[in-house]
């Protein structure tokens, strides 16, 4: 049992050195009656914000150099509910876990991880874990935008999955629940109250229940996939001619080939040669010198033979030349990373780290024409690229030629990933300026920036990994009974089953209570005593002790509504 003499409010620690600290700090600090205790390197990050305005907020932020037992006991870590451990780095995290559950036994992890394998070990290694890849988490958002669609969440409860789509792809029956809606002036509401049939949007994003048809994203996935395979085989050839041949060199041959072909044509006129095949082998023979002198043909026809041979003998070595300088360039080129290859109806995805990783496997399996590019030749999916057979340019994106080699101008979409914010930006920018109708997928660090950069630059979805993903490491570590986390646009909603206490607010009370339009929506519920959930329930039906309501919530909301559903004497006890 822990000792909560001093302060009886629950007690979390938090530790990292990249933007996900500060958010994930900012989210928990939201949350109200809890300590927070913030450890960070010396050094952090720079996209981190400043953890100065934490500290306003009651946040006791601590810098220390290790992760050990040392500092685990300064941060107070013994007694305390919850870790989140979110270092950029594995083995860093592992450690640290190792020597937190050394300190205190019955802490609660969170855990970020990149490596899969690895997050399968070490859920088994400790009993109250949960392991998070804000990658993972992150990927499903930027593809969707990247097709149009909303991020795929897939959830299962009760014996039935259900998940997220637009209203329009899912059967009326199937839809449970509205999430967003968007009025004609481009306003977001969430969890909205039921529109009437009338006031229904096709765009309205709805939670529903799998009927077993294939899912809007797999559908535009493939449609966008057929389009991609209309190939323009001339835009390939015109590629590979401007890589290998020199602009001098290539005016050089085009000015030999059209003095051939000219004094070709006046050579077959003027000595009265009949027929097209004859024409050309007349010519052809005369180009190489094959031809003897004709001392009785008329000036103008000795004239046409004598350039035509002159112009031969200038013509092969040209193409000669050519030939030799187009073999050494292309080569070269293609060391470089160039793609010679122009590509139709693909995605050109910039930054291929952790994110950028998880998002190209994603595509693929889709069924999709990627593109890469990253300027590290050593980045971790540069190798998976190669083993999926995608072409990766090694160059910075930041520069037009390389979105250029990547064929931007016939791309479907640019989804920008880095992890240089200046980077993703001047790509962004770069592809308008190629092509406004571009749909433009971009990672940024910082939020505000990233909404802000959105509305100015008319970029079609900007988003910040560390925004996306905060919610889940947070719900992880307050709420046990949060079953998922659903992104929606920039707002993150909370599924989860709250049981009604004897002697709560709700105990006797109407479901309808319970519900609480854009801040809590019920839908289903189990009887006490029984595991049948009653999906839409009545919202006349009166609760009792031990019944189980199923809610959509955002997190103010879900705290109200578990205070309600708990002890009578529980939401007096922290004040």
């Amino acid at each position: 049992m822990r000792d909560r003499t001093a302060d009886p409010r629950p007690h979390f620690v938090v530790c990292g050195s990249d933007a996900l600290v500060y958010t994930l700090a900012d989210e928990l600090a939201s949350s109200g009656r809890i300590r927070l205790t913030v450890i960070t390197p010396p050094d952090l990050r720079p996209a981190v914000p400043d953890l100065n305005g934490l500290r306003t907020r009651g946040v006791r932020v601590i810098t220390a150099a290790r992760l050990d037992e040392r500092t685990f006991r300064d941060a107070g870590l013994a007694g305390a509910d919850a870790l989140a451990l979110v270092m950029p780095d594995d083995m860093v995290n592992l450690h640290a876990a190792l020597c937190a559950r050394a300190v205190e036994g019955e802490l609660r992890l969170v855990i970020r991880m990149f490596t899969t394998g690895l997050a399968y070990g070490v859920r088994r290694l400790f009993a109250d874990c949960a392991v998070l890849s804000d990658a993972a988490m992150a990927a499903p958002a930027f593809v969707a935008a990247a097709l149009g669609e909303v991020a795929p969440t897939h959830f299962r409860y009760a014996a039935r999955t259900l998940h997220v789509a637009k209203r329009d792809d899912v059967p009326d029956r199937a839809a449970l629940l509205t999430l967003a809606t968007t009025d004609d002036s481009g306003r977001l509401t969430v969890l909205p109250s039921e529109p009437s049939p009338g006031a229904q949007q096709p765009t309205d994003v709805v939670l529903a229940e799998a009927t077993g048809r294939p899912a809007a994203q797999a559908v535009t996935a493939r449609r966008l996939a057929r389009a991609g395979r209309r190939r323009r085989p001339w835009l390939s050839i015109g590629r590979a001619l401007r890589i290998g041949l020199t602009r001098k060199l290539g005016i050089a041959v085009l000015v030999a080939l059209a003095l051939t072909a000219v004094s070709g044509a006046l050579l077959t006129h003027f000595t009265g040669v009949s027929g097209f095949w004859k024409s050309i082998y007349i010519t052809l023979l005369t180009m190489v010198g094959s031809s003897d002198v004709e001392p009785d043909n008329t000036p103008a026809a000795q004239g046409a033979q004598l350039v035509l041979t002159v112009a031969g003998v200038a013509l092969l070595p040209l193409i000669t030349a050519a030939v030799v300088d187009g073999v050494v360039k292309t080569r070269l080129a293609l060391d470089r990373g160039e793609v010679l290859k122009v590509h139709t109806g693909h995605i050109v995805l910039v930054g291929l780290g952790t994110v950028g990783t998880r998002v190209l496997r994603q595509l693929v399996d889709l069924g999709l024409d990627v593109v890469a590019i990253d300027r590290n030749p050593a980045a971790r999916g540069v190798k998976v690229a190669a083993s999926l057979g995608i072409p990766v340019i090694e160059g910075d994106a930041a520069q037009e030629e390389t979105l250029r080699a990547a064929s931007i101008d016939h791309c479907q979409a640019l989804v920008v990933v880095s992890t240089d914010d200046a980077v993703n930006l001047q790509a962004a920018l770069h592809a308008r300026a190629a092509r406004e109708d571009i749909r433009v997928v971009l990672r940024l660090f910082d939020d505000d920036f990233a909404r802000r950069v959105e509305a100015a630059f008319t970029i079609n979805i900007s988003r910040s990994v560390s925004r996306l993903c905060a919610p889940a490491f947070a719900a992880a570590m307050l709420e046990r009974d949060v079953l998922t986390t659903i992104p929606v646009e920039r707002h993150a909603l909370l599924v989860a089953a709250i049981r009604v206490q004897p002697g709560s607010l709700l105990d006797g009370a109407p479901l309808s209570s319970a519900d609480r339009v854009e801040s809590t929506r019920v839908v289903g519920m189990t009887a006490a005593g029984s595991e049948w959930v009653d999906w839409q329930p009545d919202p006349r039906r009166v609760l009792a002790a031990g019944d189980e309501i199923v809610v959509v919530a955002r997190r103010a909301g879900l705290r109200v509504l578990r205070e309600q559903a708990g002890p009578a004497l529980e939401p007096a006890a922290g004040q």
